[in-house]
């Protein structure tokens, strides 16, 4: 287990037996998401799950990982691609609670530090928070070595395009 400057805070890969508390995790990241894209929870209360089955699918392409604080679940980061020339942070998530408190970034940061190489990072526009702490990243990452676009989403073209940040981890 990999552990940061915060002795309390914890940052390592996901196991089969952290899926029960990263699924309920999960429950929190895509109703905080329902916002900015308008999906309603499924008729038993959950929501897709695409994205988490294919991180613990055992695809050695995609890298699930868990954030602690102590014995708390508090976030998680979802790396799929690593196969290819750039990876992609596929779904990220921090309770709340520990927001604002550097938990996000410190987790990001020790996350892109084990796959270096090209990445690339999407979020929502409307989601002004997310604007304001994935350009923050990239700056505490690569300084200004890094690039924005806007992209749409190819199934559903009536949602505003995501916003893709792309750099080089370490910048050249």
């Amino acid at each position: 287990m990999t552990e940061t400057k915060d002795p309390g805070l914890n940052i390592r890969p996901a196991t089969p037996a952290d899926r029960p508390a990263v699924e309920r995790l999960w429950l929190l990241f895509r109703h905080d998401l329902s916002a900015f894209g308008g999906q309603l929870p499924n008729p038993d209360g959950t929501f897709r799950s695409e994205r988490l089955e294919a991180a613990f699918s055992g695809d050695p392409d995609w890298a699930p990982y868990l954030f602690s604080v102590g014995e708390n679940p508090v976030g998680f980061a979802f790396v799929r691609a690593l196969g290819g020339p750039v990876r992609v942070l596929n779904s990220f998530f921090v309770v709340r609670a520990v927001r604002r408190t550097g938990v996000g970034l410190r987790g990001i940061r020790e996350v892109v530090a084990r796959h270096p190489g090209d990445w690339e990072i999407p979020f929502q526009d409307e989601n002004t928070g997310a604007v304001r702490f994935w350009r923050r990243v990239a700056i505490e990452l690569v300084g200004e070595a890094w690039t924005e676009e806007a992209r749409p989403e190819p199934e559903r073209p009536d949602l505003v395009p995501d916003i893709w940040i792309s750099f080089r981890y370490p910048s050249p």
